[in-house]
């Protein structure tokens, strides 16, 4: 009995030895720009244990902004902030549970912050006003929107009540998309916060169906979390995955650079109690977050800024879409990679074709890249999404 229950004391001293703590989480480098998305309900859930848990995780994760969503306390949320070192943060109120940015100090430059769609005719698309910071990272300009959109509803979009759930984060995700496309065309833009729905619906009921149906400018960047396992999902309780990062084609080559990534970070999983842990003392919603490997400096213009046009119907689609693009000249041809860089499909383009459709019942889920190429040259790109 006496050895039994020294192999037990050996056994759980070997795990507990080796079981991850707040202090092995990380994800920011030095030579990368890292965003994140956080829901932290009602800060601090849990007072000043919420507020220890949360500045430990801040300074283990060593990321560059944070978008912060449901800050109810302001007072603690500050004396938070001087209590980080070399971090600064930025919150306008704490109406409703307002939007919070924390950022290094030492890795972005602040040009400007400001809130959009403030006053009432916007309110029921906007509970809370998106807010906009224009900042440099390594002296490459970004444009970071904050946003919180309405919660819940039945799942279907309904665009005859001005009340649905649905509609209302639809008409927010086009206001959005305006805003965007008519300020910031050729800006690197990241949107991103607790958008309350997934990105996954038929695209019907589709809130975000504006961004996809417009894949050349616009990609989710978390669409392979959303189309992944459950276990990395960013709303366990449901389970469902709400919070998420849409990047502008500005950012797409980037994105796709060694040493960049994009996960949903799971705080549970270095905590001792798990999950129930966490959603005690921290949130209901793991955090999101991007990371970035830029192109400092290129002098490479936006690939698809000479009025080509390159572009795929449906978008996301089940198991076929059509590719369209600008009549063709001679030796034109379509290659389509996954997600690790593999050549997936390819096909040489007729002259004067302007379209074909790409069959992918032997295709796995996931995004997908698209060149043109014209005499071996890429001559345009996008993303497109395959949802089955």
């Amino acid at each position: 009995m006496k050895k039994l229950i020294t192999l037990i004391i050996l056994i759980f001293a070997a795990y507990t030895s080796q079981a991850q703590n707040i202090e092995d989480l990380n994800f920011g480098t030095d030579s990368t720009f890292e965003a994140m998305t956080w829901n932290i309900e009602w800060f601090p859930k849990n007072g000043q244990t919420t507020v220890n848990y949360v500045s430990q995780i801040i300074e283990a994760l060593d990321i560059d902004l944070l978008a912060l969503q449901e800050i109810s306390d302001t007072i603690l949320f500050k004396q938070m902030l001087e209590s980080l070192d070399g971090y600064k943060g930025y919150f306008k109120s704490s109406w409703y549970a307002g939007l919070a940015y924390i950022y290094k100090t030492d890795a972005i430059e602040i040009n400007d912050i400001y809130e959009i769609y403030t006053t009432s005719p916007y309110w029921s698309a906007f509970p809370r006003s998106p807010m906009v910071m224009e900042m440099s990272f390594m002296n490459e300009n970004f444009i970071i929107i904050n946003n919180h959109f309405k919660c819940c509803g039945d799942g279907i979009l309904d665009p005859y009540d001005a009340g649905d759930e649905e509609t209302r984060r639809f008409e927010a995700s086009n206001l959005l998309k305006q805003y965007i496309d008519s300020n910031f065309p050729n800006k690197r833009v990241i949107v991103l916060g607790d958008l309350n729905d997934i990105l996954t619906d038929d695209p019907v009921n589709n809130v975000f169906q504006a961004f996809l149906d417009d894949a050349g400018n616009y990609l989710f960047a978390d669409m392979n979390i959303a189309l992944g396992s459950v276990s990395n999902w960013s709303y366990p309780t449901w389970p469902s995955h709400l919070d998420h990062i849409l990047i502008t084609n500005e950012i797409f080559d980037e994105l796709e650079n060694a040493g960049s990534d994009i996960q949903t970070i799971k705080i549970d999983d270095y905590l001792s109690g798990g999950w129930w842990q966490y959603e005690s003392n921290i949130s209901d919603h793991r955090p999101v977050a991007l990371k970035i490997k830029p192109n400092l400096n290129s002098g490479i213009d936006d690939i698809n800024t000479s009025g080509l046009i390159l572009s795929n119907y449906p978008n996301p689609f089940r198991n076929v879409t059509t590719i369209y693009f600008n009549k063709v000249q001679e030796n034109t041809e379509i290659e389509i990679y996954n997600t690790r860089g593999q050549k997936v499909y390819s096909i040489k383009i007729p002259k004067g074709q302007s379209s074909i459709v790409w069959n992918t019942e032997s295709f796995p889920d996931g995004i997908y890249l698209t060149k043109l190429f014209s005499n071996k040259n890429v001559i345009a790109k996008m993303k497109m999404v395959l949802a089955k």
